[in-house]
C-alpha cells in the first residue's frame, strides 16, 4: 500500500512522515500527478498560506487532478482549507471540492488569533473517528476557520464553534494537526490509513 504525502510550499511535511512512520506506513512526497494518482491513500498537509500553495498546487496541474481522486485524500490544516471553495486568506480561489468558503478569526475580540494550543474536539462521527470518545484534545494552530455546515464530522469552539473536521465521499479533513496531537492524533492517522 502507497501514501503519498502531496509536495509544495508548506511547514510541518516532515511531522507528517514521522508521524505515519511510527505506525510503520513509510509515505512518499511527490508533486507528480502520476505517483499521486496511483496511491492507495493521498495527504494534503500543512503550515502556510493559501495563494502560494494554491499556485504551486496550478503550476504543476494539480488542481485539476485532485478534485477527481477517487481514493482517501486527507487534508490538514492549510490542506483542509485548499479542498474548499476559496479562503479569505488574500481571497484564494481553491480546490471546490467541498463548497465552503474559509473565514478568518475576528482579530477585534478579546480571543488570540491565532488560536493555537490543546482544545477539545466533540460532535465527532464518522470512519476517521473511529473508537474515539467525545471532547479528546487535539492541536490546533490556525487563524482561519470553516463554519460548522452539512459536511462537518466534528466541531471545536474558539470564539465561536467551527469545523474541527469535514467528509465529503473519499475526502476528509481536520483542522487540528494529527500529527502534533499525540495518541489521539494517531488514532486519527491510523483511521484514515484503515479506510
Amino acid at each position: 500500500m502507497t501514501t503519498v504525502i502531496i509536495k509544495y510550499p508548506a511547514g510541518n511535511v516532515q511531522s507528517v512522515i514521522l508521524a505515519l512512520k511510527r505506525l510503520g506506513i513509510h509515505p512518499v512526497l511527490s508533486d507528480q500527478k502520476e505517483v499521486i494518482k496511483s496511491a492507495d491513500k493521498i495527504i494534503l498537509p500543512g503550515v502556510g498560506e493559501a495563494k502560494s500553495a494554491m499556485i504551486y498546487l496550478r503550476k504543476k496541474g494539480l488542481h485539476d487532478i485532485l478534485p477527481s481522486l477517487k481514493q482517501p485524500v486527507l487534508g490538514i490544516c492549510l490542506g483542509m482549507h485548499l479542498l474548499c471553495k476559496s479562503s479569505e486568506e488574500n481571497d484564494t480561489l481553491c480546490l471546490g471540492i467541498f463548497d465552503l468558503y474559509v473565514k478568518k478569526f475576528n482579530t477585534q475580540l478579546t480571543y488570540k488569533v491565532p488560536h493555537m494550543g490543546w482544545n477539545t474536539v466533540f460532535n465527532i462521527k464518522g470512519k476517521l473517528f473511529e473508537k474515539m470518545v467525545e471532547n479528546h484534545f487535539q492541536y490546533f494552530v490556525h487563524s482561519y476557520y470553516v463554519p460548522t455546515n452539512v459536511y462537518t464530522i466534528a466541531s471545536a469552539g474558539h470564539i465561536y464553534p467551527f469545523s474541527a473536521a469535514l467528509q465529503k465521499y473519499n475526502f476528509y479533513a481536520t483542522q487540528f494537526h494529527p500529527e502534533k496531537s499525540s495518541f489521539e492524533g494517531q488514532k486519527i492517522l491510523k483511521n484514515f490509513i484503515k479506510l
